[in-house]
């Protein structure tokens, strides 16, 4: 890996980022390793991590400018948490020392915790003290990969190995942490397990770019209690805070935590069009978003070419002058009502537990007998180029395509 600068950013505005209180654990057992060559991103498995060869040292790092000291030498015990709390806001320290203070917690670590957007996938993105959260991920290697911290502390991203070929990766090793074109860009220095609910992690300089809120989550550990035992208690020191409660120890990891109301924030230039965002979690994979936010966010209205379509309200301006210029191009033929898949669909992504932008009604699929995931897509790409103009991003640019999905990615106001 040459070493050069570790981002590429635009405005962090443009971020589509997520801060979520998860109700689902995200695991990432049986995680192969990769080979590590020379220069390439340090690699940790479930089982084994290994450094690459000519790696980045705590004296050498991509970008001084998100670069924090080394994390040194690790001590301590390694364990994942038992619970995990998380909300919209900060955490102040005062309830800190409190949770810290409650009889059969062990210890407790806040970092920042954010869901980013990603081709219609969201990623668990934590801004971290590489230094000590290292002790709280599920695999002992990963947390005594030196090279892997000294990566994050230097600037770089430390993702879970599962996500190396799902994660949108360029072809110079950067991801770019949002759906926007100018949404800044991360470069990759390692693949390695992560805590519970943690996809990928930085360091703690990147949260003004991220639009992340600061110290918003714990990971908290219970030792020899029993979590549940814990979890009003938690609760009761963080009423009023909008932080909620989640088990992720071995007995709530076998399925969902379905007792919580999940609290999810939207940032960047399409905050508006979700606001906060509270759910439930049923069965199936639906989810049950807050009726007050329905009423308030979701709509059903008549457009030109699909006719009554359930969308967020934010969308339809943007939507209707996208599909006001298809007409008038001449390309209304090309879009066809009766393979429209639909745009408000409140479920996780099929066979996961990660929110789409179709929850928030923010996309619609069209066309979609022609237009099958991991295809080229048979949509006219005219009416591709007309839906981008009008602030559209398309899932046939995507790594896995998915040509049939649009999804608003930025406001447009048509004047």
């Amino acid at each position: 890996m040459a070493l050069g600068r570790a981002r590429r950013t635009g405005r962090s505005t443009a971020v589509l980022g997520v801060v979520v209180l998860l109700g689902a654990v995200t695991t990432a057992c049986n995680e192969s390793s990769g080979s590590s060559e020379a220069g390439a991103p340090a690699s940790s498995g479930s089982t084994t991590a290994t450094p690459a060869a000519g790696s980045p040292t705590a004296q050498a790092t991509l970008d001084p400018a998100h670069a924090v000291d080394p994390p040194g030498r690790r001590t301590g015990l390694i364990s994942g948490p038992d619970i995990v709390a998380n909300g919209s806001k900060t955490i102040t320290p005062e309830r800190v020392r409190a949770i810290k203070r409650l009889k059969g917690v062990v210890d407790v670590e806040q970092i920042s915790l954010a869901q980013v957007v990603i081709e219609n996938q969201s990623l668990n993105i934590a801004a971290v003290d590489p230094a000590t959260y290292r002790n709280y991920v599920i695999d002992s290697d990963s947390a005594k990969t030196d090279d892997v911290w000294a990566r994050v502390a230097g600037g770089e991203l430390a993702i879970r190995p599962a996500l190396k070929k799902r994660a949108a990766i360029d072809d110079q090793g950067f991801l770019r942490l949002g759906s926007a074109q100018n949404a800044p860009q991360v470069h990759v220095g390692a693949y390695a397990p992560q805590s519970w609910l943690v996809d990928a992690v930085v360091n703690d300089t990147w949260i003004p770019d991220l639009d992340m809120t600061e110290g918003n989550a714990l990971l908290i550990r219970t030792g020899t209690t029993a979590p549940i035992t814990l979890r009003t208690p938690i609760e009761r020191i963080l009423k009023g805070s909008d932080a909620s409660v989640q088990m992720t120890d071995a007995v709530a990891r076998n399925g969902l935590d379905t007792d919580v109301v999940q609290t999810a924030v939207v940032t960047g230039t399409v905050a508006d069009a979700v606001g906060t965002f509270r759910y439930s979690v049923l069965a199936g994979g639906r989810i049950a978003p807050d009726p007050g936010w329905v009423a308030s966010h979701i709509a059903t209205r008549t457009v030109p070419i699909l006719g009554t379509v359930t969308c967020n309200r934010l969308m339809f301006p943007q939507l209707e002058a996208a599909l006001r210029e298809v007409q008038a191009t001449g390309l209304a033929d090309k879009i066809h009502p009766g393979e429209y898949a639909g745009c408000y669909y409140p479920r996780f992504i099929a066979g996961s537990t990660k929110l789409s932008n179709h929850a928030f009604g923010l996309a619609l699929d069209l066309n979609v007998p022609g237009n099958q995931r991991g295809t080229a897509g048979e949509i006219d790409r005219g009416v591709v180029a007309i839906f981008k103009s009008w602030g559209f991003a398309w899932g046939g640019d995507w790594s896995y395509t998915d040509p049939m999905h649009f999804e608003m990615n930025r406001l447009v106001e048509p004047r």
